[in-house]
């Protein structure tokens, strides 16, 4: 009987979700425009939705109590927030905080030559381990640690600075790329992250910089000749770091263009940056010997003069100074970092994250003018962003469709599961489309609501809330006192307001009670059976958006 009824439930749920989701469920009292922020709850679980992954049981009355101000500025200093329920909950995962060549030693690496290790299933080749237990470690971040906004930042940069671990020595970089260069950055200064970025052997390899060689050998990068244009032109030089040490000449195998052009296009400028072909092809040149030493033991990035083009080099109309070739990268990277096209498309970015799918030019502008002020102060950025009207505007309440990875860790965190992140979960986040740390476009995965709300995608969700609130993903379980604490004697559309405020954090609406009590009528479902409910309301337009 249990499994005929689960497969009239889904039905129901899909036919639920395709009537539901054209309406708007945008529930909130305007918000004043002036420099006092809300105090409601509304607004509090508005910013439990934005600056993290969603209230838990008891999060909205822990933020009303110290306030939405200091809620605000204790995110923004994540460092200050004492974490130990996920630090005990990252315990055993030895991979999180081995170096790379760790990694390499405990998991080889397959021979490039041996045609038959390479023929292996994916998920038994070398390095699927790792990937895994970076991937179980993302999502219990996301759903136990206190530090919210540093795990949406972390998210957000590494779709930025996107690498797909699938590729080569990817899976022994990337953790190290997520942990020592996205991570301690993820709210600093966007130069000292976009540097850190174009070193990283992770970017390095993914986008096939370490290949990319000049036609005309460049002198040493610390010859006595760069060192008197060092006396002559002092300027040049200033806050450069030291020249990199050399590394053994490689094969030259011509210009790749490949990160020169997504640092343009999605990195720095944007699309629409006003930069040319010719463009990407004097910075490709500008980052020839920019690359790995030893990827298949130690890798490590290197500057190797003989690979570098000592060309001049002009980008965007800026003629690079004899800045010696280790450093034109770090010319560039300056240039690129502070200039006003990447001010106003890394603003549009994070407004689009936080905000919405089409932001508001005049808050996009402001936040740009605070890039340009702060020298890409992230931290400054975000906390214009999060005290400005359109943030807290009416429009932007539940205006954005979940991604699966927030769908899957708010649903977790507002039923109060105890999981261990395992391959369930991991393979739902896969079926949904946005399997971790396997984007394999650099443009990372979509934010907007078209990419994540087709018919394909309302039958994944359907079945996620089904399966969660019937306890059907091993290693998850709802929390028990939230299934005692319903009511089970209760009329339907009672047993469905208390159940929603209990997952919202706030009332719902009345139209959604109204529809789900319609679904629940249609599938047979009695006030008293919890899952049943609960997968109703986790599948509604209201939980879905955020």
């Amino acid at each position: 009987m249990k499994r005929n009824r689960d497969r009239f439930t889904v039905p129901v749920l899909i036919l639920f979700l395709l009537l539901a989701l054209t309406f708007s469920f945008a529930h909130a009292a305007e918000t004043p425009r002036n420099d006092v922020l809300p105090s409601d709850d509304a607004a509090i679980v508005h910013l439990l939705n934005r600056l993290g992954y969603g209230p838990r049981p008891g999060d909205v009355a822990k933020v009303r109590e110290i306030g939405i101000e200091t809620f605000i500025d204790n995110q923004l200093s994540p460092n200050a927030i004492p974490d130990p329920d996920i630090e005990r909950r990252l315990t055993g995962f030895k991979t999180l905080t081995m170096s790379t060549t760790e990694l390499i030693e405990a998991f080889p690496p397959p021979d490039p030559k041996n045609r038959k290790e390479n023929a292996q299933p994916r998920g038994r080749r070398p390095g699927h381990e790792i990937i895994l237990e970076l991937s179980k470690a993302k999502l219990l971040r996301a759903v136990y640690s206190e530090r919210q906004l540093q795990e949406v930042m972390t998210d957000f940069w590494f779709n930025h600075f996107n690498v797909f671990t699938a590729k080569g020595i990817l899976p022994w970089v990337v953790p190290s790329y997520e942990r020592d260069v996205i991570r301690p950055r993820a709210l600093g200064k966007f130069r000292d992250l976009l540097g850190a970025v174009a070193e990283s052997p992770a970017m390095l390899f993914y986008l096939d910089n370490w290949m990319s060689a000049g036609d005309s050998p460049n002198a040493n990068a610390d010859d006595p000749g760069r060192r008197a244009l060092r006396a002559r032109h002092p300027r040049w030089f200033r806050d450069l770091p030291p020249p990199r040490p050399q590394a053994r000449p490689a094969k030259r195998r011509g210009i790749n263009e490949n990160y020169a052009r997504e640092l343009l296009e999605l990195h720095t400028l944007g699309v629409d940056g006003g930069y040319t072909q010719e463009d990407v092809r004097q910075v490709a040149l500008a980052f020839t010997g920019w690359t790995i030493a030893e990827p298949r033991r130690n890798p490590r990035a290197v500057f190797n003069g003989r690979m570098h083009d000592g060309s001049q080099k002009t980008v965007l109309g800026r003629t690079i100074p004899p800045v010696g070739g280790a450093h034109e990268g770090d010319f560039l990277l300056d240039l690129l970092a502070r200039h006003p096209k990447t001010a106003e498309h890394v603003s549009r970015k994070l407004a689009l994250r936080f905000v919405s799918d089409d932001p508001p030019p005049a808050l996009v502008a402001r936040l740009a003018d605070t890039f340009r002020r702060t020298d890409g102060d992230v931290r400054a950025i975000l906390a214009a962003l999060f005290r400005s009207p359109e943030f807290w505007s009416e429009e932007a309440r539940r205006a954005k469709i979940k991604t699966p990875l927030q769908l899957v860790v708010s649903s977790l965190r507002a039923t109060g599961a105890e999981t261990d992140a395992g391959l369930p979960l991991l393979r739902v986040l896969k079926e949904m489309g946005q399997p971790l740390y396997l984007c394999q476009p650099p443009t990372g995965y979509k934010e907007t609501a078209e990419t994540w709300s087709g018919t394909n995608a309302i039958v994944q969700r359907a079945s996620l809330a089904a399966g969660l609130a019937a306890n059907r993903f091993p290693g998850t379980k709802t929390d028990a006192r939230f299934r005692a604490d319903a009511p089970r004697d209760a009329p339907t559309e009672q047993a469905i307001e208390e159940i929603g405020r209990a997952l919202l954090g706030i009332p719902v609406s009345k139209e959604s009670v109204q529809r789900t009590a319609l679904a629940a009528g249609r599938q047979g479902t009695s006030p008293g059976d919890v899952s049943a409910l609960t997968a109703l309301l986790l599948g509604s337009p209201e939980f879905q958006r955020r």
